[in-house]
């Protein structure tokens, strides 16, 4: 990865100390400061060579030549009007002091953009007030930048949807060929940064929707484990399931804005442990990291896709060479048993969660689930000239969150996921963590059929099925290309064991250095 450091985040971790009198030696932002590190940045901005206005500019002026024409990735939903203002009066007051971030259109932002999922149902007025992700950026100086492209409603409107498009923005596509997709359903996320149009966004995930996208754009995606990161302000598929994560170029700028926003939250009860693990994450950036690490290769989730399997292969090598103790072919227990019912329980838990997130948005006229159905009725030709609502409807069609069904689905979902599923595993063989690929190279966009799955088995949703069933975490990283497209793959382990996977992921790209810049080729070229 570019801007590589041994301590790459000191100078993030402990903030900054930067004064906007320095602007009279400040240069002009470039293409370099779009693709620079946290700890690049914030040095310039401490050597007056670059000020928050000149980046916040910059990015501003990349969406409009980059995205919103040239190649037109389409990334960006909307700009934060009031991005330049606050960039002026930064200081450096916090570990993202005077960095520009993106957010994915699902979390809520108390200022002028709205919060819509992709949705013209949500349209009518911004979101009260921000979401507990939204506010613990702000308090760590980090600057606002916009709102991102998305899947509409995350993907849980159609079982034919096309990840990355929403009747509000249109379809997102991968900056690396532009008739490939970004995946989703933090589509615009991912496309973004690998454009260099944000210096790092926040996706969200309830199965895939951080680890497929950032896999597919070329970046890091961490996936923490359910609590870690606050739901409260983020529209919601399932309180079981989802959370938020960072998505960026390298390993130390997503371990910095993972530090940022993890924490309690009386808003939401899942996070009542997370004061005891939210730490700064930039601690377990140790080039020795991987020095005695027992890693399990999950083969169950390869041999499905040559290019992802070849990454595989390539980071085993990687592994051993740095002191990683590989231990290969090591089964999860239970792996083709966790689709029969992940479905189930997220069209339950989306019902009741949605409405009470609604309740939430008291200016917006939709309260219920039900409410939105009949407006996609209404605005069919808006909202569904590609694909319905089958999910909507199903979800529709469930009982309550006390019925004794969906009680035993998701506590059987739970625990064979995960103490019967990877901690079993890594307990079996005394691992560490778990490796798989992560998905294949971006498949073709397809808005008339839908996505195309490409890698990772589809018996199990693919491989960030087992992480995300356990509410436990993962993190993705690209280690080569194939055909133009990036390629990466997956760690993946018990709750809480962010530290571990960060470590063991910067380890691999340290030696991967895999990140490239985008060439927005309209295809792949045939020969």
């Amino acid at each position: 990865m570019q801007h590589r450091w041994t301590r790459p985040l000191v100078l993030v971790a402990t903030g900054l100390s930067f004064h906007l009198a320095s602007t009279a030696r400040a240069r002009e932002a470039g293409e370099d400061d779009a693709f620079a590190s946290i700890a690049t940045v914030q040095a310039a901005y401490a050597s007056g060579a670059l000020t928050p206005e000149g980046l916040t500019r910059l990015f501003l002026d990349r969406i409009a030549t980059i995205d919103k024409a040239g190649p037109r990735v389409n990334a960006v939903l909307e700009t934060n009007p009031d991005a330049l203002q606050i960039a002026r009066t930064a200081r450096g007051k916090g570990p993202l002091a005077g960095i520009p971030i993106l957010l994915k259109d699902n979390i809520d932002t108390g200022d002028r953009m709205m919060t819509s999922a992709g949705s013209l149902a949500l349209t009518v007025k911004p979101a009260p007030r921000d979401s507990e992700v939204a506010a613990r950026l702000r308090k760590a100086g980090a600057i606002i930048l916009g709102k991102t492209n998305l899947s509409e409603w995350a993907n849980m409107r159609s079982t034919h949807a096309t990840s990355g498009w929403t009747a509000r923005g249109g379809l997102t596509v991968n900056p690396y060929v532009l008739d490939r997709n970004a995946c989703g359903s933090s589509a615009g996320s991912g496309a973004a940064v690998a454009a260099g149009l944000a210096t790092a966004a926040i996706g969200s995930e309830t199965d895939g929707s951080i680890i497929c996208p950032a896999s597919m754009t070329g970046l890091v995606g961490i996936k923490p484990t359910v609590g870690l990161v606050s739901r409260s302000g983020i529209v919601p598929i399932s309180h079981s399931q989802d959370t938020a994560g960072p998505m960026a170029r390298s390993v130390a700028d997503a371990a910095a804005v993972l530090s940022a926003i993890a924490g309690p939250d009386a808003r939401d009860p899942a996070t009542a442990e997370a004061g005891k693990h939210a730490t700064d994450y930039t601690k377990f950036l140790d080039p020795n990291g991987l020095r005695g690490k027992r890693i399990g290769v999950v083969r169950q989730l390869a041999g499905i896709e040559p290019n992802a399997d070849r990454a595989l292969e390539h980071t085993i090598a990687l592994l051993k060479a740095q002191g990683a103790i590989v231990v290969d072919n090591v089964e999860i227990p239970h792996l083709k048993e966790l689709s029969e019912h992940e479905i189930d329980v997220l069209l339950y838990e989306f019902k009741h969660d949605i409405a009470a997130y609604l309740a939430t948005r008291p200016d917006q006229p939709m309260k219920t689930l039900a409410d939105l159905i009949a407006f996609n009725k209404r605005e069919a030709a808006k909202e569904m000239p590609w694909f319905g609502q089958e999910l909507f409807l199903a979800a529709q069609a469930k009982g309550g969150l006390d019925d004794p069904k969906y009680i035993a689905m998701r506590d059987r979902n739970k625990r064979l996921a995960g103490p019967e599923g990877i901690d079993a595993a890594l307990r079996k063989d005394k691992l560490d963590a778990l490796l798989a690929p992560s998905w294949g190279p971006a498949f073709v966009n397809d808005l008339v059929l839908g996505d195309h799955v490409v890698s990772g088995d589809p018996t199990v949703g693919g491989v960030s099925a087992p992480a995300a069933i356990a509410g436990y975490p993962s993190i993705t990283l690209p280690v080569e290309f194939a055909h133009e497209l990036p390629i990466g793959v997956v760690f993946f382990g018990t709750k809480w064991s962010e530290p571990t996977l960060i470590a063991i992921a910067y380890g691999v790209e340290r030696k991967a250095n895999a990140f490239r810049r985008p060439k927005y080729l309209p295809t792949l070229p045939v020969r």
